[in-house]
C-alpha cells in the first residue's frame, strides 16, 4: 500500500506552474501588442481581452502581473490623450469604450481592497513593519488631500484603522516582520547607554580629607553646562531603529489619529450634508476609542478636546463620547468637574427612545457605580428617570425599575425616597428644570412615579414595580437581562408564556334553562305596542280580524 503524501504529486505541481507561466506569457504578449497599437493608433480590441483575462485569475502572482500590465497600458493610453479626444461619433464611441475598460479595471482594484483572505486581513494587524509604514505615510496623504476630498480620504483611513485589532504594548511584542531583513536587531545609537559618561575618569578622593566638605557646593561657581555633551544625547533614529522601538510605533499611531480627528471635528461651518457625514464617522470613531485607541496613544489626554467637543454636540454622538471621557477620567487622571452635570443633561425624553438606549444605561450604571458619590447626586438621577418613566415605553420602564433598585440597594441613604409619607396636599419639591444635579431637591422628594406603575396596563411592568414595596433582600439585578427589551421582545414573551389556568370562554347563567331566551341588554322602559310592531313580534292583521 503506498504511503500517504502530505504534498501534491510533482506532476500536478509542474502542470500548475506551467499553466501559470502560460497565462503570464499571454498577458505579456497582449501587453506588447496593445503597446504597439496605442503608438500606431490602431485597434485596441485586445484591451477587453486583457481585462477579462486578469479579472478571472486566482493566482496572486498572475494577478499581480496583470495589474501592472494594465497599469502600463492605461498610463500609455492616458499619456497619448485618447481618453480626452473629441471628434466625430466614431471617436466618441472609442472614447466611451476605453472609459468602460478603465472603470472595469478600477472596480477590480477596489475589489482587491475588500479581499476577505485571512492572510491579507492579518498583514496590517500582525506585521509590525507594514503597520508602522502605513501609519507614517497616511499622515502626509491625509494632509495633502484636496479640501473637497478630505472627508472621503478620512473615511477611507478610518475604514482601515477600524480593522486594526491588535497593537504592541511591550517591546518584546515587536517580533513579526513582513520583510525578514527588518527582523535583525538594529545597532544601538552612539551615547545611548551613557558611554561618554563611563569613559570619564572618576575623581579620586583625597586621602587626607577626613570628611566631605559639603559647604563648597554653595561657595563654588556653578559649572557651565556642556552644550556639546547634551546635544550628543539627541539622536534621530533610523527607520530600522524606529521599527524596533515601541515608542516610535506609538508616536506614528498617535500622529495618525490626531490628524484624522482634526479632519472630523464639528466646527458648525459645514454644510448639512457634510455635518451629517462627519457625525456618522465620529460615531464610528467613538465605538473604538476607549479600547482600540486610548491605550496605545503616547498621551491619551491629547484627544480630550475632540471628545469634549463631541459631548458638547449632544444627541447620540455626545452620548457615546461620554464613555471616552469617563475612560480619560478614570484611567488617565483627567480632571473634568462638570462630567456628572453633562451626564445629567442627557437624561431627557429622547434618551428613552434612542437606539443607543441600552448602551446609555450600561454606561450610566458604570458612571454611578462608585460608592463615594454623594446621595444628592444619585437622588437626582433616579428621580429624573422616575419622572421620565411616565411617558416612556414599557421596554424603557423595564430598564428603569431594576436600575433604580440597584442604586437604592447600594446606597441605603436613598431609601427615604420610597418610604416618605406625604399629606394629601403634598407638593413635590423636585426641580425638574434645574441643570445642576446637586440642587434639584430630589432627596427631599419621593419616587411616586414608579409607584404609579403598579397599575400599568402591561403586566410585566406592573409586576416588576411591586419590588419596591417588598423587603430589599433580593440581590441586585443583572442589567444585561433587561437592556435588550423592545416591543417585539415583550410581545414574544407574552405569546410564548405558558398558561397555568385556562381562561373562561363561556358561562352558564342560573335560572335560564331549556329554550328560555336571555335578554343580556334589557331596556330601561317597558315595551309598548309600537315596539312590538317594530320588532315584528306582534301580528296586526290577526288582531284586526278577531270577532
Amino acid at each position: 500500500m503506498p504511503s500517504i503524501r502530505s504534498l501534491p504529486e510533482p506532476q500536478k505541481k509542474r502542470r500548475k506552474v506551467a499553466h501559470d507561466t502560460g497565462v503570464a506569457a499571454d498577458i505579456k504578449s497582449i501587453e506588447d501588442a496593445l503597446a504597439s497599437s496605442v503608438k500606431a493608433s490602431t485597434s485596441l480590441n485586445k484591451l477587453a481581452d486583457l481585462v477579462d483575462l486578469v479579472v478571472k485569475q486566482q493566482e496572486p502572482q498572475v494577478v499581480s502581473k496583470g495589474i501592472y500590465a494594465l497599469y502600463r497600458i492605461f498610463t500609455l493610453i492616458i499619456s497619448t490623450g485618447k481618453l480626452s479626444i473629441s471628434g466625430d461619433d466614431a471617436a466618441k464611441a472609442v472614447k466611451a469604450w476605453l472609459w468602460e475598460r478603465l472603470h472595469a479595471y478600477t472596480d477590480f482594484l477596489l475589489g482587491l481592497l475588500k479581499d476577505e483572505e485571512k492572510v491579507l486581513r492579518t498583514w496590517f494587524s500582525v506585521h509590525d513593519d507594514i503597520r508602522w509604514f502605513f501609519l507614517r505615510e497616511s499622515v502626509p496623504v491625509l494632509e495633502k488631500a484636496p479640501k473637497n476630498r478630505q472627508l472621503s480620504a478620512s473615511k477611507n483611513l478610518l475604514s482601515i484603522l477600524e480593522k486594526l485589532s491588535t497593537f504592541p504594548t511591550e517591546q518584546a511584542e515587536l517580533n513579526e516582520w513582513w520583510v525578514p531583513e527588518f527582523g535583525a536587531k538594529p545597532p544601538k545609537p552612539k551615547g545611548a547607554n551613557g558611554d561618554e559618561d563611563e569613559d570619564e575618569p572618576m575623581p579620586k578622593e583625597d586621602e587626607d580629607e577626613v570628611e566631605d566638605d559639603w559647604r563648597k557646593f554653595f561657595e563654588d561657581e556653578p559649572a557651565p553646562q556642556d552644550i556639546k555633551q547634551k546635544s550628543s544625547r539627541l539622536h534621530k533614529m533610523t527607520i530600522h531603529q524606529s521599527l524596533h522601538s515601541l515608542s516610535s510605533h506609538k508616536a506614528v499611531f498617535t500622529r495618525t489619529w490626531l490628524t484624522l480627528l482634526s479632519r472630523l471635528a464639528l466646527t458648525g461651518r459645514e454644510s448639512e450634508e457634510e455635518q451629517q457625514e462627519k457625525k456618522i464617522l465620529a460615531v464610528r470613531v467613538l465605538n473604538v476609542m476607549h479600547r482600540g485607541v486610548l491605550p496605545h496613544l503616547t498621551r491619551p489626554v491629547l484627544v480630550m478636546d475632540w471628545i469634549a467637543g463631541c459631548v458638547d454636540y449632544g444627541g447620540s454622538l455626545g452620548l457615546l463620547a461620554l464613555n471616552g471621557l469617563f475612560t480619560l477620567m478614570k484611567d488617565y487622571n483627567l480632571d473634568y468637574p462638570s462630567f456628572y452635570t453633562r451626564l445629567y443633561a442627557f437624561l431627557d425624553r429622547d434618551v428613552l427612545h434612542l437606539k443607543h438606549r441600552a448602551r446609555f444605561f450600561r454606561m450610566t450604571e458604570l458612571f454611578l457605580s462608585s460608592t463615594l458619590l454623594p446621595a444628592t447626586l444619585l437622588a437626582s438621577f433616579i428621580k429624573r428617570l422616575s419622572r421620565l418613566s411616565l411617558n416612556a415605553p414599557p421596554a424603557a420602564i423595564v430598564m428603569i425599575i431594576p436600575f433604580t433598585y440597584n442604586i437604592l440597594k447600594k446606597h441605603p441613604a436613598l431609601m427615604v425616597m420610597i418610604h416618605r409619607d406625604g399629606d394629601s396636599g403634598f407638593e413635590d419639591p423636585f426641580l425638574p428644570d434645574e441643570p445642576n444635579p446637586l440642587s434639584t431637591n430630589a432627596l427631599e422628594s419621593s419616587l411616586w412615579e414608579l409607584y404609579s406603575h403598579r397599575s400599568h396596563y402591561h403586566a410585566t411592568v406592573s409586576v416588576l414595580c411591586k419590588v419596591f414595596s417588598e423587603a430589599f433582600t433580593k440581590p441586585g439585578y443583572a442589567m444585561e437581562d433587561f437592556l435588550d427589551h423592545s416591543y417585539a421582545t415583550l410581545f414574544d414573551t407574552d405569546v410564548d408564556r405558558k398558561i397555568k389556568k385556562e381562561p373562561a370562554l363561556a358561562m352558564e347563567v342560573e335560572g335560564f334553562g331549556g329554550n328560555a331566551k336571555l335578554d343580556l341588554f334589557p331596556s330601561e322602559r317597558p315595551e309598548t305596542d309600537e315596539d312590538l310592531v317594530a320588532s315584528g313580534t306582534k301580528d296586526i292583521v290577526k288582531e284586526l280580524w278577531v270577532f
